[in-house]
């Protein structure tokens, strides 16, 4: 090897990622997904570093219809490379060693079964068909649902798993671009209505619903604690509210560019305006906590409407 070729390899494999591929693929082919998987490290980072040993000759890539397998391609790699390589797998590394243990796990999983160590930690791993909108689906087939508004639905996402099992489901939101796109997501189901409203000025009558959802919808709203009257208004009287919302937070730079007026409401804050607009909070806490930075908060809050009581001439009847 020249001079300009030792450098090329050593810049190359002075990278921690490229390290990590390269001894991961040295003794099988792995598909980029997998590399993800045992990695930690981002697909697109995964593609880049893939591309780049590809290039110089370090890495084979094979097609098998729509994927690709990746390995190691031992047989030209420069000797220098392969010294590096060889050094690396020896050393006690905690970063390799942990990359072996999860691809193991991973071949487990293929083999049938779930590795022993995903206990206790499960909702953080993936298995085939094992994700959150699957459960979603099984949990909302428990249901037997009235009539449903869906307060800010969007394009209908969250609610298309509930519509089965909704006597009615109205799907309301001041975007007539999302509205039109819930109406053909719903064109098969007759019982499902989307139309464009204003959440501050519901255009129902007084007690005309089972179930009020509220997902995602009040830190868009200019005010909350009138959307939440209008919510308390059209349900009836013993009908349910159910509220997703951000929990209170600092990070408004993130969440300003998607629309939102209001950097979240703690769980204290919702249950003054559920208790404002004279519900009975049941719930109001947070109910999950995302795994990636800045780990935005979700509160979960839930309040059902008072029937009326018997009258004083009727208790004294």
């Amino acid at each position: 090897m020249s001079l300009s070729e030792y450098i090329e390899t050593l810049n190359l494999l002075g990278d921690e990622s490229r390290i990590r591929l390269c001894v991961l693929l040295r003794e099988r082919e792995l598909r980029v997904t997998d590399l993800v998987r045992v990695t930690g490290i981002a697909q697109s980072r995964v593609s880049t570093h893939l591309g780049r040993l590809r290039e110089a000759g370090f890495v084979r890539d094979r097609r098998q219809g729509p994927q690709s397998f990746y390995a190691l391609a031992v047989d030209t790699l420069p000797g220098t490379a392969k010294a590096l390589l060889d050094e690396a797998t020896k050393s006690p590394d905690p970063t390799l060693e942990g990359d072996q243990r999860r691809l193991l796990e991973l071949d487990a999983e293929r083999r049938g079964g779930l590795p022993e160590s995903f206990a206790g930690e499960m909702e953080r791993h993936y298995s085939p068909g094992r994700t959150w909108q699957s459960l979603a689906v099984g949990i909302a087939a428990l249901l037997r649902l009235g009539d449903v508004l869906d307060v800010g639905s969007g394009d209908g996402a969250a609610a298309s798993a509930l519509a089965p099992y909704c006597r009615s489901l109205t799907c309301v939101d001041s975007s007539s671009r999302m509205i039109e796109a819930a109406r053909e997501r719903f064109s098969t189901q007759p019982h499902v209505r989307a139309e464009v409203a204003d959440v501050h000025a519901l255009p129902f009558g007084d007690a005309s619903f089972d179930s009020v959802l509220v997902f995602h919808t009040l830190t868009y709203a200019e005010d909350p604690p009138r959307a939440l009257e209008e919510c308390a208004r059209v349900l009836r009287p013993g009908g349910r509210v159910v509220i997703l919302s951000l929990d209170a937070h600092q990070q408004r730079e993130i969440t300003v560019p998607y629309g939102e007026r209001h950097p979240g409401f703690s769980p204290s804050d919702i249950r003054a305006m559920l208790t404002r607009v004279k519900l009975d909070v049941v719930a109001s806490e947070v109910a999950c906590r995302e795994t990636k930075k800045p780990h935005f908060q979700v509160v979960l809050a839930i309040a059902d409407k008072p029937t009326p009581g018997p009258s004083k001439s009727a208790k004294r009847g």
